[in-house]
């Protein structure tokens, strides 16, 4: 077995102890890498009701077996722990290059718990830990820390770092953590996670040779992925502008929200924050993740005005909806702006932008006054009133303090009525995929076991023709705005997706190589021998294993649910008149995936994913709710 270095460290930050986890060399093989790994270890670590912001929460850093070793996509890591935000499993996952130095530093994770007595930095140089002061770096924001901590590290050309902003050290819920300024861990609030334990940054160092079983046949495996990934025609949309590319497409069919997800079709959105607009205004050059040949990564450049942010990461796919069509701020430069500052300050741009479309319409609505809102313009379509509502928020100050707390908080704050326009599941907000378009993206948001997730399955590139896997039993062409049929697609696609997030491929890249490479790249490192079927059960095992800790948590089928502005049909636009059903979904899922009336995993289910060790848990669960 290989692939893996079988060491994962230990570091205790109330103690400042250091030490090897004695990990069971099964789960390996059983989990493969990632959020799975990193969910059965903190069953191992931790109970369930643990409070998210205690030194008690562990925070696992994990990589994958094919991380570090170029084979196409394979830069991603998660962070894992109990979600401050939802207060259930919580995981985010990033590329660029950290994972791989970490992983090149003999180690394939780390697990961090306990509260520094102030403020400090983990250092990991060639796989030796330790503990040093970041006062100095304390309130610092993103950037301005990884600037300091490359001149401080002078000598380590290739460093790489994880740090939060001033958001994850005010711990905002939905605090997000900044890797190298162009990647970001941003769903689920892990950077307030890092915040509550006094860690400022880690960075990482090492240049170890991933052991390989099969050097030859990786390498060959390698060179044709590489070779998909060129001639994939995913591959040629994401180069252009990266994920922006879906902007214009989006607008016609309906898949973008607008207006707090309450309008269907305005005609110079598309115009305005397209792909083709930031292509020839701001675009300064792409970019890409380690080993990774797509390059979909935008960095743009505003130098002058009131928007200006010199050359940075451009804005993607889910902050031109979150910060521009949502809050209906037609003003690329502004959007920019407001992701920049995101950038820099440390939130995740998805859950902030929602949070601040939310509080405009229940200004509209009146439950907001001016002076509620320490007397910001936050009309529609006002970029100046965001921009200052994100600075709030990251500092706490004023209205912002509340606002940090995410959309469900402030709704929960509210009259009843306020739950008519949250859009959010398992107190998670929507990514920018409206599923009145694409019915099984509905049912994959609301069975996503971190809250409404597009990157917790292949719904988005299976269900709107991206891709076609028929070998694995996903038909060619499924019809976007038809529920039933829906559930035997999503349950198929969760557990290829899934099998994405514990090998640590961005999903990008399998969609562009396919399955059988990626299975090729997987065996030929790990020796593991797996069929494709055995493959994609790992993945279905793997849903199994978090659904199974969310229960633990107090998740049941009544947060299987999707919102009532999603159920509420558009009169315009690529959805006019159609809405997901949601009862047909949630039937027809339940029996797919063998779930009890309750939402949890039938014993039978769960013995023949060789998970029964839950079973006497979630028996104990039931009786107690």
């Amino acid at each position: 077995m290989s692939g893996n270095f079988i060491k994962i460290a230990t570091i205790d930050l109330t103690s400042g102890s250091i030490g090897d986890y004695p990990v069971n060399s099964n789960y390996y093989r059983e989990y493969i890498g990632g959020s799975a790994f990193s969910a059965r270890l903190f069953l191992d670590l931790a109970s369930p009701d643990v409070d998210p912001l205690s030194p008690e929460n562990p925070m696992i850093i994990m990589t994958g077996p094919l991380v570090g070793t170029k084979f196409p996509g394979t830069s991603r890591f998660t962070v894992c722990a109990k979600s401050p935000q939802t207060g259930i499993w919580g995981e985010s996952s990033s590329g660029g290059a950290f994972g791989s130095v970490l992983k090149r530093c003999g180690l394939d994770g780390l697990i961090i718990s306990g509260c520094a007595s102030s403020p400090v930095v983990v250092q990991v140089i060639d796989g030796n830990i330790s503990l040093k002061n970041a006062g100095d770096l304390w309130g610092l924001d993103s950037f301005e820390t990884i600037d300091r901590l490359q001149e401080i590290y002078a000598d380590h050309k290739k460093l790489k770092s994880l740090v939060i902003g001033p958001a994850g050290e005010n711990r905002v819920k939905f605090a997000a953590i900044c890797n190298d300024k162009a990647n970001y861990l941003g769903r689920v609030g892990m950077g307030a996670v890092m915040g509550s334990k006094n860690l400022k940054a880690i960075v990482v160092d090492g240049n170890q040779t991933i052991p390989l079983v099969d050097e030859v046949g990786f390498n060959a495996a390698r060179k044709s992925a590489i070779e998909a990934a060129r001639e994939s025609i995913v591959s040629m949309s994401l180069n252009q502008v990266g994920t922006a590319s879906a902007m214009e497409i989006g607008m016609m069919t309906g898949d973008v929200p607008i207006k707090n997800w309450s309008v269907g079709l305005v005609d110079e959105l598309g115009e305005e924050l397209g792909g083709n607009t930031i292509a020839e205004t701001i675009l300064k050059k792409r970019k890409a993740c380690f080993a990774c040949p797509i390059a979909c990564k935008p960095e743009v450049e505003i130098k002058e005005g009131k928007y200006a942010i010199g050359t940075a990461p451009g804005p993607e796919f889910e902050t031109l909806g979150t910060f521009g069509s949502m809050t209906m701020t037609l003003d690329l430069k502004a959007v920019s702006k407001a992701n920049d500052l995101c950038n820099r300050l440390g939130l995740d741009s998805i859950s902030c932008g929602a949070t601040i479309a939310f509080v405009m319409e229940a200004r509209e609505k009146g439950y907001y006054s001016d002076k509620d809102l320490d007397g910001l313009n936050l009309d529609w379509g006002d970029g100046d009133g965001v921009i200052e509502l994100v600075k709030k928020i990251a500092y706490r100050q004023g209205f912002g303090d509340k606002a940090a707390e995410g959309s469900a908080s402030l709704a929960a704050n509210l009259p009843k009525e306020a739950e008519a326009f949250l859009v959010a599941i398992k107190g998670l907000e929507l990514p920018m995929h409206d599923p009145r378009a694409f019915h099984g993206m509905g049912l994959a948001y609301m069975m996503s076991n971190r809250g409404a997730c597009h990157l917790q399955h292949s719904c988005q590139a299976i269900e709107q023709g991206s891709v076609s896997w028929p070998q694995a039993g996903l038909e060619d062409e499924y019809a976007g705005i038809e529920s039933e049929g829906k559930a035997k697609m999503v349950y198929l696609s969760e557990g290829i997706g899934l099998m994405a997030n514990n090998i640590c491929i961005c999903h990008f890249a399998q969609w562009a190589i396919g399955l059988e490479l990626t299975l090729d790249g997987l065996n030929t490192a790990t020796g593991y021998g797996l069929s494709l079927q055995e493959f994609i059960d790992i993945g279905h095992n793997s849903w199994l294993l978090k659904r199974s800790l969310n229960n633990l948590m107090g998740v049941t089928s009544n947060d299987d649910k999707l919102p009532d502005r999603i159920l509420m049909p558009l009169e315009e636009g690529g959805t006019e008149g159609t809405v997901p059903d949601e009862e047909l979904l949630k039937s027809e899922y339940y029996q797919v995936r063998g779930l009890d009336t309750r939402g949890f995993p039938l014993d039978q289910i769960l013995e023949e994913a060789k998970l029964d060790f839950l079973i006497p848990m979630l028996n104990q669960a039931k009786e107690a709710s």
